[in-house]
């Protein structure tokens, strides 16, 4: 895709902000009917499906952002004069097509759509059948926003395909497709891992971690704790598993009143072995893989653990390495826990649904990576570029 220039882009983003507020009741009636067609099945999934007028205004709020950023394309990176003459510039640069695949959510219709235009990229997207209808329409107004622009409208399309038909996509994409972001599901990442032949970029998968520390502030640890697991059970930064340690101050009892407080809000709550014992009516995991999973639902686990290099360890070992929470008044310790910790993003007596590129300050994400190659944690506008090597001579060869 050819580069264009930044009053180009944010005219396009302005037209798409002024569409998405003319046309909202169509996105809300279109709405309506993939949650009519879905149901009552899947609830995590269906809050992730739902656009109303506030949802409308958070799409419109993101446009914004994005446009009101500074152009991350051309962008010196370095720059250096050597001995020989030659001068050498290092400038970020557009990846040039990006394929996001993802689930329910009409939302990233828009911000991944604005964060690769904005970029510079051209971009696939592909949703799922279940919001056929809100995705379709979204699409519409993106195509309305460009060729107002006189741009063509492919800079941005919706993929409207079966399963057989994105394999095909991509193992053979009609052009040559520069990153691959699956955003959901273990499933789903298994997939496009399995078929992509361009470089894949991990999101999605939560199953984070909190760690109450023997040191902890036990009011801190409940108001934490409740926030990251009932705040949104469907976002992948929501809590489930939380690992005690055995030398906590009264045990017994704090364990009794994490069980009251959760039962409360009606979170159903399954234990390990030695949780058990303090809370012998209540479901022991099932199996091991239990530690590996993803809720997506009101749903936890309470753990014991034997101090904070054990915690480490255990979260290390289980979690999907997008964001886990050290509860402890010991800086030292919390230090060290955040070092240690192998996760996208690690906190110190703060919830999971911080991480989150609005609530971080980076603004509309494409996703949260939980990879570590190119970038790790959300994904906004500074990080959907690449970079290329400007090298300007006058006749130098290499001796």
């Amino acid at each position: 895709m050819k580069l264009l220039d930044s009053k180009t882009k944010n005219n396009v983003l302005q037209s798409m902000i002024n569409i998405l507020d003319k046309r909202r009741e169509e996105i809300v009636a279109a709405n309506k009917k993939d949650l009519d067609a879905f149901g009552e099945g899947d609830q995590a999934m269906r809050d992730r499906l739902v656009v109303n007028n506030a949802k409308v205004d958070d799409m419109i709020r993101s446009v914004k952002e994005v446009m009101d950023q500074d152009d991350p394309v051309g962008q010196t990176i370095e720059h250096r004069r050597l001995d020989t003459g030659l001068d050498i510039t290092n400038k970020t640069a557009p990846f040039g097509t990006i394929m996001i695949i993802y689930e329910s959510r009409p939302d990233v219709t828009i911000e991944a759509a604005v964060l690769a235009f904005k970029a510079n990229n051209k971009i696939y997207l592909k949703g799922g059948k279940e919001a056929n209808h809100s995705n379709r329409i979204l699409e519409e107004c993106w195509h309305e926003a460009l060729q107002e622009n006189n741009l063509e409208k492919d800079w941005i399309e919706l993929l409207q395909m079966n399963r057989t038909e994105t394999q095909e996509f991509l193992k053979n994409p009609p052009q040559h497709i520069d990153l691959v972001v699956p955003r959901g599901g273990e499933k789903l990442i298994a997939f496009v891992k399995e078929h992509s032949t361009g470089a894949v970029l991990v999101s999605g998968r939560g199953n984070n971690f909190l760690y109450v520390s023997k040191n902890a502030d036990f009011d801190t640890a409940k108001k934490v704790m409740l926030n990251a697991k009932i705040d949104k059970i469907s976002g992948c930064n929501a809590l489930d598993k939380v690992l005690i340690d055995k030398n906590l101050p009264d045990f017994e009892k704090r364990v009794k009143e994490l069980y009251d407080m959760f039962t409360e809000n009606k979170v159903h709550i399954q234990v390990d072995d030695d949780i058990a014992k303090v809370l012998p009516n209540e479901e022991k995991i099932p199996s091991e893989d239990t530690w590996y999973e993803e809720f997506l639902a009101m749903r936890i686990v309470f753990g014991a653990i034997d101090g904070n290099d054990a915690a480490m360890d255990k979260i290390n070992k289980y979690s999907g390495g997008h964001s886990a929470v050290i509860i402890t008044k010991d800086k030292e310790e919390a230090a060290n826990f955040m070092e240690q910790v192998d996760s996208a993003a690690v906190y110190h007596n703060a919830s999971t649904r911080f991480t989150d590129g609005g609530q971080m300050g980076v603004g509309a994400e494409l996703a949260i990576s939980t990879d570590k190659l190119h970038h790790r944690g959300p994904l906004g506008l500074k990080q959907l570029v690449t970079n290329k090597y400007y090298v300007l001579g006058e006749g130098h060869i290499r001796e």
